[in-house]
């Protein structure tokens, strides 16, 4: 490797390519390109690209309006860009040329790598193969996290806890849905949070047995349960959080509602209770789904138990039944049974972890139906 000071999990990039005879690396996903550097951009429709093979310096090739900030967070690097009117992806292709000695076998993210991205590469290089798949490579690259991601974690939880609070204040009868999504995200800008890690979820009533559903202009009346599913985006990490809680007397809880969320509650906490190192995820999964299923409403989980978290909310692996993977230290995955009865009632519970050496450490941790 050229003497440079890259980040652990570049390096470790590097050892698998080396693996699979030393093709180009040819990133595009944003989300990659700043797991392994210290450069974020989002450059919507623009070409960006992080492209390395082992022994060759890395070259970033960004828009000229992010050529600057790309050379600060990374200034051993190869900076290349390209203005608006030029034809990058000519331009990208000059740049591996005049970088890179072997140009014919590209590795890339085939999940994110479009047809497109392929065929302009293809018209510039003879003979080109793309032979390595890097999707499962950058899954592991993901998978276990240092102290320092778990930390950072913790800490983007926090506001999501905050969050959750805000929309419970929030609640009065009346207020619509779509209006206790502006009260949270206007209140965590005013905390510093500039983003969302995807788009805030409040749903009232039977609109919650609607697992992905999107707030309207539905009112909150009195004596429902509501729905919150919201996550930040604070460091470079995402948090991810779901409530179920009831607004209102709470002597007027529909009987069959309550024995519902206990179910889900029990499923949640029992899950989390399993979680340590040596146990399968499709166990952890199962653990979840067989309380909910003994207890008459199985049809009704209708998706996986969890999924990954990092600097993405949603990433690799997925907690789910068919999924043997062992779980190990460091780790971290949200765990989230939910139930959903389509025109009566939904509840889904949602806490992510970091799987520790005796067992799991909660990134969120407020009340639930508070």
């Amino acid at each position: 490797m050229i003497n440079m000071n890259l980040n652990p999990t570049f390096k470790q990039l590097e050892t698998e390519l080396s693996k699979q005879n030393n093709p180009i690396a040819l990133i595009q996903n944003p989300e990659t390109i700043r797991l392994l550097t210290n450069f974020s951009t989002d450059p919507h429709e623009r070409i960006v690209a992080l492209v390395y093979s082992p022994n060759t310096t890395p070259l970033l090739f960004v828009p000229a309006l992010e050529h600057q900030v790309a050379q600060k967070a990374e200034p051993d690097f190869i900076v290349k860009s390209y203005h608006d009117h030029e034809d990058g992806w000519k331009l990208l292709s000059d740049a591996i040329k005049d970088h890179f000695p072997s140009q014919s076998n590209f590795a890339v993210e085939k999940v994110d790598f479009s047809l497109f991205a392929a065929e302009q590469i293809q018209k510039h290089f003879k003979d080109v193969h793309f032979s390595v798949d890097l999707t499962p490579i950058v899954q592991q690259l993901r998978l276990v996290k240092d102290q320092e991601a778990v930390e950072k974690l913790v800490y983007s939880g926090t506001f999501a806890d905050k969050a959750i609070e805000i929309g419970k204040n929030a609640l009065k009868v009346g207020i619509s849905e779509r209006e206790v999504v502006a009260i949270i995200e206007f209140e965590m800008k005013k905390l510093g949070v500039s983003q969302m890690s995807f788009d805030t979820m409040v749903l009232f009533g039977d609109h919650a047995a609607d697992p992905h559903g999107e707030p309207g202009d539905r009112t909150l009346k009195e004596n429902e349960w509501v729905l919150f599913d919201l996550g930040t985006m604070v460091d470079g990490y995402a948090s991810d959080i779901t409530r179920t809680v009831f607004f209102g007397n709470r002597q007027e809880k529909n009987p069959r509602h309550k024995e519902i969320y206990d179910i889900v509650q029990k499923a949640h906490d029992t899950a989390i209770t399993a979680v340590k190192p040596g146990m399968k995820a499709s166990q952890i999964d199962k653990i979840a789904r067989d309380i909910i299923t003994e207890a008459g409403y199985g049809e009704y989980f209708i998706h996986r138990l969890g999924h990954g978290i990092g600097q993405s909310v949603h990433e690799f692996p997925s907690i789910m039944e068919g999924n043997d993977m062992e779980l190990v230290e460091g780790m971290c995955f949200s765990v989230e049974p939910g139930v959903y009865i389509s025109g009566d009632f939904g509840v889904r519970i949602e806490d992510c972890l970091a799987v520790t050496e005796n067992g799991s450490k909660l990134f969120t941790k407020v009340k639930y139906d508070f």
